[in-house]
């Protein structure tokens, strides 16, 4: 068995979803990297039994390669799996297993590489990253940013290894996701008309999120390199009411917009405060709304002719995509670091499904790219 499904057999094991803590897979990276000659830094969250990880190797100096992926995944409780989803199981050419294209696969490489780079000369860093909370709207990397910049510095470009079946992503929409909760008056559902229901106030506010999607669709910017070319607001989860006889006076609503990079996120969040504070004034002083944000993160737009794209394209023959999921790799970019997308698998075929796994091809295929990169980018002559 190659370094790289040993690794990525280790990392499947580690049972990572978001709501769990990630300390012992954070420890076996960490070893692993330290034993090479890698220089390591844990970023704990302040809440949470997670953590974060930036390890580089080679002179202390601008440039390089920085590589990034995310230790957690999505849960399998509801899904029927025909294998152990936290064991790593080939059948012919697919490794199966939860997370194996999401994304330990990607990470499995990276520390392969990591292996081979300790052995070279570099005149350039290799720089990892290693994020967790990425599945519940880029959390983690949001906290550890603060402490990251001085870790950065500044690598040449990045790549985010999330499956892009090794196409080139050079853009995705943004995301904000909020809760919001409605405050009527309770009272015997023989006398409704006589108190505020907080139902009613919530329908009503999804009333108005559907008008603005409306707007969005018909009137908004369009870009054609996505499925969905304009921006989305999207209603998740409604809760509210103890029971059919009484007027509820609770209710709790969790929404969200994806927006293009052409849409400012201030302003989107503004109109939909007005759209709040205009349903809250057709009822009485008693009825309620407050907005909370909950998770967020910026878009990603790169230029096709931005140097870095044509390069990374040389490394794993890849076209040019456009991802309908959201990464980190806009947060980096905002960063100031030169930040495409490009890892093994497919999220739309794979991707958050029992039975996920990775195919040895595409596998192959993201050493042979990483491989390169560290040739071109790295190494002495």
């Amino acid at each position: 068995m190659s370094l790289s499904l040993e690794v990525l057999e280790r990392l499947v094991a580690f049972e990572t979803v978001s709501d769990r803590p990630n300390l012992d897979m954070i420890a076996y990276v960490e070893d692993f990297l330290r034993t090479r000659g890698f220089r390591v830094h844990r970023i704990a969250d302040p809440e949470e039994a997670k953590a974060g990880l930036f390890a580089e190797i080679g002179p202390s100096v601008d440039g390089g390669l920085l590589l990034s992926a995310h230790s957690d995944v999505v849960p399998v409780e509801g899904q029927s799996w025909c294998v152990p989803p936290f064991k790593l199981t080939r059948q012919g050419d697919k490794l199966y297993g939860r997370g194996t294209t999401d994304m330990k696969g990607f990470l499995a490489e990276m520390l392969a590489l990591a292996d081979v780079v300790h052995r070279r000369d570099l005149h350039a860093p290799l720089k990892l990253l290693i994020s967790y909370d990425e599945e519940i709207g880029c959390v983690g990397i949001s906290r550890m940013k603060d402490r990251l910049r001085p870790l950065l510095g500044r690598p040449e470009l990045a790549i985010v290894g999330e499956p892009t079946e090794m196409q080139v992503a050079i853009s995705h929409k943004g995301k904000r996701s909020y809760r919001a909760d409605f405050r009527g008056e309770a009272g015997h559902s023989a006398l409704a008309p006589r108190f505020v229901n907080a139902l009613h106030l919530a329908v009503d506010f999804v009333t108005k999120l559907r008008q603005m999607q409306d707007e969005f669709r018909q009137d908004g910017n369009f870009n054609g390199d996505y499925d969905v070319p304009y921006t989305t607001l999207h209603v998740g989860q409604l809760h509210g009411g103890e029971a059919l006889n009484l007027v509820p006076d609770k209710a709790t609503l969790l929404f969200e917009f994806r927006h293009l990079a052409e849409d400012d996120p201030e302003v989107i969040e503004a109109r939909i405060q007005q759209a709040a504070d205009a349903v809250k004034g057709n009822y009485a002083d008693v009825a309620h709304i407050s907005l909370d944000a909950l998770a967020g993160y910026p878009g990603l737009s790169v230029a096709v002719s931005e140097p870095l794209v044509s390069r990374v394209r040389s490394w794993c023959d890849g076209n040019i995509s456009h991802v309908a999921f959201g990464t980190e790799a806009g947060v980096l970019s905002e960063l100031g670091i030169q930040t495409v997308v490009c890892g093994p698998g497919s999220m739309a075929e794979q991707g958050h499904k029992p039975d996920e796994f990775i195919s040895e091809h595409q596998l192959a295929a993201c050493s042979n790219m990483l491989r390169k990169g560290a040739e071109e980018m790295l190494y002495c002559a």
